[in-house]
């Protein structure tokens, strides 16, 4: 079936489920055994059946099996956040140690993350702009563990060639885990060009609705991804809860009528501001000029809805922009229905020290928008009065 279909119906059966047209919410924290003797089999994995949330649940079973059919994997497996799901891959595919190299722009909390793990554990990392089959080659350790990418890269929207990362990490025998956050499984499905694992932050476009806090992550092996059911996600216990994972099937079955409509919105708010003089470049994968364009045709089926630009000045300009808008709402994440503007370099990546911050691109005055579902022309029509607003301020300083 086309994928509009499967946001819809796959992973469920109602008539397995009292007939309802809706996935039930089993908002149960334990279930009954029929004797002890069924318990026992239950707990031995002899006998399919639930057990206690904390190990599966229902409702959140239909998500992870939807999801991993929209990503073509095996497997699926639900967390209460995309940093809960990205630290258990991790903690999967990893030793004291070992190495991860990872492309160089990540989300601030990611860069966090590999920052404690090689503080606390030992396990170093890398960044690499993963451009070429050398430049991925002389980064390879012998105790890298893992390839860890972000595309598009938070906030930079620069594009890594995933047939190109995939190919050179095969022939090392090295997983490779791509966070597809930014695309949604309607526009780029990484496993099918060869990653081994995709992470979503599924508060952004998955729920599309600014309502959730959640994590997926989704692999090729059914057996590995119920090793981390059984091990890390079970004993760390960064598990979704059933309500979240119902209202995360409510957002999936319109994520496609959303996306198609973040692309259109972007695709004019891109073009509206690579004209305007205040702007001094735009960050798009959807940019005809931009060097990311050609990666972006061949493994996504469209740009997506986020794009960042670089206004005159720095960080005071950026600032003081972002004050004057009215309907555009400063908060951070994405994929939501209103369309959301921030500064990275004091909002999502201020974590990441200023030196690591300029190596990612992330400047000063950067801002990222997360375009929604709005009419553009008022979107424009905002932003066209903030520019108004601040011209002799950037003109003159």
């Amino acid at each position: 079936m086309h994928v509009d279909t499967l946001l819809i119906h796959s992973g469920y059966d109602s008539r397995e489920n009292r007939d309802s047209l809706s996935p039930p919410l089993y908002h149960s924290s334990t279930f009954t055994f029929e004797s002890a003797e069924q318990g026992e089999r239950r707990f031995s994995g002899e006998e399919d059946g639930n057990i206690y949330s904390r190990l599966a649940n229902p409702t959140v079973r239909i998500l992870e099996e939807r999801m991993a059919i929209l990503e073509k994997g095996e497997g699926a497996l639900a967390f209460g956040s995309g940093m809960a799901a990205v630290s258990a891959v991790l903690f999967h595919l990893t030793k004291t140690g070992d190495h991860i190299l990872s492309s160089r722009g990540i989300y601030g909390c990611t860069f966090a993350l590999l920052e404690m793990l090689e503080e606390k554990y030992h396990i170093e990392h890398t960044f690499s702009p993963l451009q070429s089959a050398e430049e991925i080659e002389s980064s390879i350790r012998e105790n890298t563990a893992c390839i860890y990418v972000e595309t598009p890269i938070n906030p930079t929207m620069e594009m890594i060639d995933l047939e190109l990362v995939t190919s050179v990490a095969k022939r090392h025998g090295i997983p490779v885990v791509v966070d597809n956050t930014f695309s949604s499984p309607y526009l780029q499905n990484p496993l099918e060009i060869g990653a081994d694992y995709v992470v979503h932050s599924a508060t952004k476009y998955i729920s599309g609705h600014g309502d959730v806090i959640g994590g997926v992550l989704i692999g090729k092996n059914k057996e590995e991804l119920e090793m981390i059911r059984s091990t890390t996600r079970k004993d760390i216990g960064g598990i979704m809860s059933p309500f979240d994972a119902w209202l995360l099937l409510r957002g999936l079955k319109t994520l496609h009528v959303r996306m198609e409509r973040h692309v259109e919105n972007a695709k004019k708010i891109a073009s509206y501001l690579k004209k305007h003089p205040l702007v001094e470049k735009i960050y798009y994968p959807g940019d005809e000029e931009s060097s990311q364009y050609p990666i972006m045709q061949k493994q996504m089926k469209a740009p997506g809805g986020i794009l960042s630009f670089t206004i005159r000045g720095g960080k005071n300009e950026a600032q003081a922009f972002m004050n004057q808008l009215k309907l555009i709402k400063i908060a951070v994440s994405l994929g939501d229905a209103e369309t959301l503007i921030q500064h990275p370099a004091t909002m999502t990546h201020a974590v990441v020290p200023l030196d690591a911050r300029l190596n990612m691109g992330i400047t000063e005055n950067m801002l990222r928008l997360s375009v929604g579902l709005e009419n553009p022309d008022d979107l424009i029509d905002d932003l066209k009065q903030a520019f108004s607003s601040i011209k002799k301020e950037i003109v003159t300083g």
